[in-house]
């Protein structure tokens, strides 16, 4: 398998590559430009000269005389001082009277073919090949008195020479473009290596799985998420977020909003938690679009105590409520099940001795009475309710309270043959159980430890339950408060209200009860203890609100 460069790796070459592509190709304009404006220069330059040789004083009867040693004596101090390749004297039949570099060609035709314009009495400037080579050259006439051409002064510049010039000014150039080159293999590396720290060390293809496994992840989540920027912009919002708070737009539409404009919740409930809390909040009750949920809250930092932004998880306060319940109601199950054993270790020890001291009829009498007292109870719960869960239920209860020093009775007229269509048996026996904890509890409580009483009843159109006990009552300031969630009497009260489940039992009985319709009732049992009674109507009724 071909293994494949870093990221790393191929953007620090793909920037040096572009940066060495980007100076070469300054490069190549600047030498356009030098070159171009170097050949201006001396060819001004060689203008200038020429036209300063025609003009010297002397120079236009020693070309008319054609007296060469003359001409070289005038031309020579001022070819010490030119920085020209060349300076060529001629006469008008375009012979050479005067050559610095190439005396021999005295008396020689002028080569380049470009004299006819300056015979004419013009300065010019050309590029010819020479008897030297080719060159940048401008030729200037000279003009006798009577303002007629007598000869040629031409000053030029090799091409070598300009090569020469340019290959330095390049070098120069060159050194400055290396060092730069240099920076930018540095930038390179360190601008390469600090993006992909940013990038957690990541290569791109596995930040875009990443992507695809958070959109995934957060799809597949039952619970809602939605996150914020620093600026309270709506940056992500999953699937079940919109299904939980009922919006319609897609995460397309919502991304980039207010969270404002997206969500209703209590005045001020997510600012004031934006400055003042940078460790995130759990377990928080809000009401967001007008559904009660419970929310977590997790802070973004890209930076170390640089809030970035906010991540929201939230889920329905009623999943929770129900959770709740099903845990209490495992619970009361297992303690039914340990008091049980308890009681027929007990039992069974008792047998045992009994037998062991061969006491076989106080044995036998033994189990008729522990028989025919479960026997009864057992009877009559199964012939009264036809749900085999609640018939569970209670003989644990009944169990129970015994084996605490209370006694369930059951009232002769209980029946239950059909539930409320609004209420589910594990509700109804959340309700039925956390009623009866809550009574035996009460009854511990009195001075003299009395029956516990119950009353199940499916006529009359709604299901009616009674628990009565003869506890310490319940104080007339409190009834207000015993259904909502966390409510606890202190110990030392003598409160009948212990808030069952750390004060989560009654509060979910009123809530099934609320969400079934019903209604819940607290009265006083004469001499002393409390009466609670239900009502939960068979048919759902559509409620005023």
């Amino acid at each position: 398998m071909k293994r494949r460069l870093p990221f790393q790796v191929k953007l620090f070459l793909s920037l040096v590559f572009f940066s060495c592509l980007l100076l070469a190709l300054l490069g190549a304009i600047l030498f356009h430009f030098i070159d171009r404006q170097l050949h201006h220069d001396l060819g001004q330059r060689a203008r200038v000269q020429a036209s300063e040789i025609a003009l010297m004083p002397g120079l236009a009867d020693k070309v008319a005389a054609r007296d060469i040693s003359g001409i070289a004596r005038l031309i020579q101090p001022l070819r010490a001082e030119s920085d020209a390749s060349y300076i060529v004297i001629g006469d008008t039949r375009e012979q050479h009277l005067y050559h610095s570099e190439s005396p021999e060609r005295l008396n020689l035709p002028m080569i380049g073919g470009d004299n006819a314009e300056v015979l004419k009495g013009k300065t010019i400037i050309s590029v010819r090949k020479g008897g030297i080579g080719v060159s940048l050259r401008s030729k200037a006439p000279i003009f006798n008195a009577q303002h007629q051409v007598i000869g040629i002064v031409s000053v030029g510049y090799l091409t070598s020479y300009i090569a020469n010039i340019n290959a330095r000014i390049l070098w120069q150039a060159g050194l400055y473009g290396i060092g730069l080159l240099l920076l930018l293999f540095i930038f390179s590396w360190l601008f390469t290596r600090n993006l992909k720290k940013q990038m957690f060390r990541l290569e791109p293809k596995d930040i875009a799985q990443l992507v695809l496994q958070q959109k995934a992840l957060l799809e597949a989540m039952y619970e809602g998420i939605f996150a914020v920027n620093a600026e309270k912009q709506l940056i992500l919002i999953n699937r079940a977020a919109r299904e939980m708070l009922d919006i319609r737009q897609s995460e397309k539409e919502l991304i980039g909003k207010p969270l404002d404009e997206v969500l209703q919740t209590s005045p001020g409930f997510f600012s004031q938690r934006y400055a003042s809390i940078s460790s995130g909040s759990h377990d928080q009750i809000a009401v967001l679009n007008h559904r009660e949920v419970i929310v977590n809250r997790v802070a973004i930092e890209v930076e170390p105590n640089v809030e970035s932004g906010w991540v929201y998880s939230f889920r329905d306060k009623n999943d929770i409520n129900t959770l709740s319940s099903q845990l209490s109601q495992i619970k009361r199950y297992a303690d039914n099940l340990r008091i049980m054993r308890h009681e027929q270790l007990n039992w069974t020890a008792t047998l045992v001795g009994l037998l062991q001291m061969k006491h076989y009829d106080e044995a036998i009498r033994y189990i008729q009475a522990q028989s025919d007292g479960a026997q009864k109870v057992l009877d009559f719960v199964s012939a009264r309710f036809t749900s085999p869960a609640l018939c569970g239920l209670l003989l644990g209860k009944y169990v129970s309270a015994r084996e605490k020093g209370v006694e369930l009775l059951f009232d002769p007229a209980c029946q239950l043959t059909h539930m409320p269509l609004t209420l589910n048996e594990t509700e109804l026996m959340s309700v039925i159980g956390n009623l009866l904890d809550n009574a035996v509890d009460a009854t511990l409580k009195a001075p003299v430890p009395a029956a516990v009483e119950l009353y199940i009843s499916d006529r009359n159109q709604e299901l009616l339950i009674e628990v009565a006990d003869r506890g310490c009552g319940v104080d007339d300031a409190m009834k207000p408060h015993i259904f909502q969630q966390g409510f606890s009497s202190k110990p030392d009260t003598g409160n009948e209200i212990t808030g069952s489940e750390h004060g989560i039992g009654l509060f979910l009985v009123a809530g099934y009860i609320d969400k079934a319709g019903g209604n819940i009732e607290i009265t006083d049992n004469a001499p002393q203890g409390t009466i609670f009674t239900v009502f939960i109507p068979f048919k759902p009724s559509v409620r005023q609100g």
